[in-house]
């Protein structure tokens, strides 16, 4: 029967985040289903002219979900029971829009939709361009803390490692996100002090962002 030892170790990196990505989240209610289709329609062109002003690509702001759903209201009749009452079709559009990290670019962005007529709900997150580097970074980390700790553990049991039989590496996406601002309203920034005509002044230090993944190798030992 062959020996062998399992040892699963953990990779750990502090990325500085260097991408901004802001979700623009905007939803209407109307009393006909192609009244809505034609606002959602309009109101996102609305958005395509707002960012192209800003030096953006139109492709740039993309969806990421996209539902219209019928909307209720519940109320009570004069017999005090519970009825349902339908008051129109609502859309829900879910956006984003990804820039290189800069507070001058965000307060721009921010200023803008403030601004605009649309008033829609954002959120931001803080990441990383070059996503397939951290995540190839970690493993390296992971595969060498197995490494060390694969070889104290022989050390001290007095065997040598041999061969590697498998690495196995249970694939999971990996979140390269920190969030410093999340789901706020525009007009609260309404509030925001203003350096320069068209754009807030926008300082915020995004926190590196912290993640760690594992491997499990196995060794032959004698």
């Amino acid at each position: 029967m062959m020996r062998a030892i399992k040892v699963t170790g953990k990779g750990k990196i502090a990325v500085k985040p260097d991408m901004i990505r802001l979700y623009v989240n905007k939803e209407e209610l109307c009393k006909e289903y192609e009244d809505t289709l034609r606002r959602s329609a309009e109101d996102t062109e609305l958005l395509k002219d707002l960012f192209e002003e800003l030096g953006f690509q139109r492709r740039d702001l993309k969806t990421v979900y996209f539902n219209v759903d019928t909307e209720y209201e519940s109320y009570q009749d004069m017999y005090k029971s519970w009825k349902r009452r339908f008051e129109g079709y609502k859309y829900k559009h879910h956006m984003k829009i990804e820039f290189a990290a800069d507070n001058k670019k965000l307060g721009q962005v921010l200023y803008a939709l403030a601004h605009s007529s649309l008033k829609p709900e954002f959120s931001i997150e803080y990441t990383v361009a070059d996503v397939e580097k951290c995540k190839n970074e970690l493993l390296h980390k992971a595969i060498e803390d197995s490494i060390q700790k694969a070889q104290v553990l022989t050390t001290a049991a007095n065997v040598k490692m041999g061969e590697i039989q498998t690495i196995d590496y249970s694939w999971g996406e990996i979140d390269f996100a920190t969030k410093p601002l999340n789901e706020m309203k525009l007009m609260e920034c309404t509030e925001c002090e203003m350096s320069a005509p068209g754009t807030y002044d926008i300082d915020i230090e995004a926190d590196d962002i912290d993640v760690t993944d594992t491997v499990t190798v196995v060794w032959t030992i004698f």
